[in-house]
């Protein structure tokens, strides 16, 4: 980076932790980028004339003598239509051997739209993944996690949802993803020839730790361009949140801050908040729709990071394997989207809700039906045939590997509830049955 003539300079360093320095400066704002031995920092706190910098590569092997350059801006990075197809860092500078991004420089971070400019969402995002598209529908403008065990394949589901989404760009922001998951990102993308909407700002496992920090405000920052100045529906894709939050509790910690539950910094609900109300429908049409991922610690959802983001969030959605299957599905009962509601039925087909809770509802009687059967009680006729029906349920339409439209998934549903069941038992109203019902004799 390159420093000009007349940018302040300090040669003394009061005091230098693992990540952090603090000095003595005047006219510095916060979160304002600096050069600490020509390593990149940033402004996170300011006490009168006290200035503490973090310093994203770690502040080991620095001396109290060592130069200081304050560059005068917060982080920002160039945008323009010449970010399609491109794999960034966490600074918005290119990795996958391509030429420098050429655009407007524009600052990261910037402030959630203002309410006037919000219209209420309704347009449905659909990403062929039945278990979404028919039980959880997403909705342009909408905010929400997926919650998984480690060991589940998030990045999968992710990299699937970015090839099938009906989205003008899809922005992936990678967080300490091995150097294999982003290679499978690449390679994804460029295999399915969807390089033409993908923008990717990445942050590896080999990357320092704090630098994840800058990769949500990157991705975000691209996605108001393309929402904002193109009329653009944008995806931004957020994998994994928790890493995210992992690397506010390092910094928070070698600032002596005091923590919050589960070791996190108190600052935790607002950090999370400012990155997913960028969540927005604009009333010209463009949107941006944030979907992320959040692992969670032996499934403990009421471990801080995901207890905040349930609260920010406007639902969620669980992975599980079912254990019947084998596979790996979007859980019925645990997964919700709370704005489904305003599109289910009146942007999709009108027999949707029913379909949805008809299927739900059948589901539910199943595992009551395997509690039975695990605990030596006799199954009725209608016990079983719930049983094969969820069977069936599980692997065509839960199953994450699952790629149809929304009126193929309804179909389907129907299919399946006259295979396994009397019109009369899955509850659905008789302009809907005498519309749909398949007859499977």
């Amino acid at each position: 980076m390159q420093i000009a003539p007349f940018q302040k300079r300090i040669t003394q360093i009061k005091n230098i932790t693992k990540a952090t320095c603090t000095l003595i400066a005047d006219g510095v704002g916060y979160e304002e980028l600096a050069l600490v031995a020509n390593r990149l920092a940033q402004v996170v706190k300011i006490a009168g004339n006290e200035v503490t910098l973090q310093v994203f590569a770690g502040a080991e092997g620095i001396s109290n003598h060592a130069e200081v350059v304050f560059l005068g801006k917060a982080p920002s990075i160039k945008v323009s239509q010449k970010l399609t197809g491109r794999f960034l860092d966490a600074y918005g500078n290119p990795i996958d051997g391509g030429p420098a991004i050429e655009g407007t420089e524009t600052e990261t971070g910037s402030a959630s739209v203002n309410p006037v400019r919000r219209q209420q969402p309704n347009v449905p995002i659909f990403t062929g993944i039945a278990g979404i598209d028919l039980n959880n529908t997403l909705v342009a403008g909408q905010k929400i996690p997926f919650f998984a065990d480690p060991d589940q394949p998030y990045n999968e589901v992710m990299a699937t949802v970015a090839l099938r989404a009906n989205a003008d760009k899809i922005i992936l922001g990678g967080m300490g993803l091995t150097h294999d998951d982003y290679l499978y990102f690449k390679d994804e993308f460029r295999r399915a020839g969807v390089l033409d909407k993908i923008i990717a700002f990445i942050n590896t496992s080999e990357n320092p730790p704090v630098e994840r920090l800058l990769v949500p405000d990157s991705a975000l920052t691209a996605a108001e361009y393309f929402a904002i100045e193109h009329n653009e529906k944008v995806l931004v894709l957020l994998t994994d949140m928790t890493l995210f939050a992992d690397a506010l509790a390092i910094v928070a910690n070698r600032m002596d801050q005091i923590p919050s539950k589960d070791s996190m910094p108190g600052s935790l609900y607002s950090d999370l908040a400012r990155i997913y109300e960028k969540a927005v429908q604009f009333k010209n049409g463009g949107s941006i729709t944030i979907i992320a991922v959040t692992t969670l610690n032996q499934g403990d959802i009421t471990h801080a990071i995901p207890d905040n983001t349930g609260y920010i969030t406007e639902g969620q959605l669980f992975l599980r394997k079912d254990a019947d299957t084998g596979k790996v599905i979007i859980d019925p009962f645990r997964s919700l989207s709370r704005l489904k509601q305003l599109v289910i039925g009146k942007k999709t087909r009108k027999d949707h809700p029913q379909v949805m809770n008809a299927a739900i509802r059948l589901f539910a009687d199943a595992m009551e039906a395997k509690t039975k059967k695990e605990n030596g009680f006799d199954l009725t006729d209608y016990d079983r045939r719930a049983l094969r029906f969820a069977r069936a349920y599980s692997q065509q339409l839960l199953a994450i590997d699952v790629n149809l439209t929304i009126d193929e998934i309804l179909n389907t549903a129907w299919r399946l509830f006259a295979q396994h069941f009397q019109k009369e038992e899955v509850g659905i109203k008789d302009e809907f049955v005498n519309r749909y019902w398949v007859d499977t004799n």
